[in-house]
């Protein structure tokens, strides 16, 4: 027995020999080609919001865990709800592993609900890095409005801002509207979510929803006081933030029938990639995989864990292959919920 059991480790560590040797030169591979380069990270929103925070955060350590240690810079390409970024990177972008994109989660929900066509822009062909924080998305009102509770909603007019077609700021209100007929009206064109929450203290509109619960902590400093200027109204999701229990209903408690559910269960479950980092197509799968690496190193890296802490950001990340996987899964979406959910959006 020992002397199998001998045999058995003599194996094991020739395997991982051969292995460590095999990737030595992968890694050297890897490591020349970055050395000396930029990578770029397009952050598809305006300087001040989510996107752009967690870009920034990522951007200033992920250039240590990539081999090579190349520059990385964040450059902000706000439009159409990050689409513009999306769009950028999937047609336009050089396809060499030197061009990174965060964009909103709806980008990646377009081809699905949207008009655009899956021929020419599919977000299930990206190389996902991964999801830089899970997000549950809140409605933030004033304390002056006269929707006080959500369920008011349904009798009063909300009046909330957006920053446009394709953006989570008007996307989720669009549902809470054209599925649960809430009597919300929305203002578009605010360049971005920074924008709406100015406009929201300077009393220009009721409220925002589709704003990610860490941008509000950001944004909004006074939630839960009672004398504050604005309060958490509802939380548009299917499971309750452990920050926000007793605090706000879950918009899918006001689902009155199980298709209605249904259609709330998909669309709320992007909140489990509200920032994903991807590249483009067709990068060489090599890239594509040490930029992984590098991504959860970055995530779980003690320095960035700190910073994040520091401007009381979360950064509970997942793997590229976890957000793939949700990605494509949500694709396979029966056509009678989707065509549901398209409606509830106003696609």
């Amino acid at each position: 027995m020992q002397h199998w059991l001998g045999g058995v480790v003599v194996a094991a560590a020739s395997t991982l020999a051969l292995t460590a040797a095999a990737q030595e030169p992968q890694t050297a591979a890897i490591a020349d080609f970055y050395r000396g380069k930029t990578v770029t990270i397009a952050a598809g929103s305006s300087a001040g919001g989510g996107l752009d925070t967690y870009g920034r955060l990522v951007g200033r350590h992920l250039g240590k865990h990539i081999p090579g240690n190349p520059t990385v810079i964040v450059q902000n390409m706000p439009g159409a709800g990050s689409l513009t970024a999306a769009r950028h990177l999937y047609s336009v972008a050089p396809k060499d592993g030197t061009h990174i994109a965060t964009v909103l989660p709806s980008a990646l929900l377009e081809s699905l609900i949207g008009s655009t066509d899956r021929k020419t822009y599919d977000p299930t062909r990206f190389n996902y890095l991964g999801n830089a924080n899970s997000e549950t998305l809140v409605c933030i009102t004033r304390r002056d409005a006269p929707v006080k509770k959500f369920g008011e909603a349904f009798e009063r007019e909300l009046i909330v801002g957006s920053t446009g077609p394709g953006s989570t700021l008007q996307d989720g209100p669009a549902v809470l509207k054209n599925l649960l007929n809430a009597k919300i009206n929305i203002v578009a064109g605010y360049k971005g979510s920074r924008e709406v929450s100015l406009a929201v203290l300077k009393n220009e509109i009721h409220g925002v929803c589709g704003l990610a619960w860490s941008s509000a902590k950001q944004q909004y400093q006074d939630m839960f006081d009672p004398n504050g200027v604005v309060q958490v109204l509802l939380q548009e999701d299917a499971k309750t933030h452990p920050e926000l229990t007793g605090k706000a209903p879950l918009a899918i408690d006001f689902a009155r029938t199980p298709e209605q559910r249904a259609v709330l269960e998909i669309f709320y479950s992007q909140a489990k990639f509200t920032r994903p980092f991807l590249l483009p197509p067709d990068v060489p799968r090599e890239r594509v995989a040490a930029l992984r690496k590098a991504f959860m190193e970055t995530m779980q890296s003690t320095e960035l864990q700190a910073e994040a802490r520091k401007q009381q950001t979360e950064a509970q990340s997942s793997s590229g292959e976890e957000v793939e996987a949700l990605v494509k899964k949500i694709y396979e979406t029966p056509s009678i919920i989707v065509e549901q959910l398209k409606k509830a959006s106003g696609k």
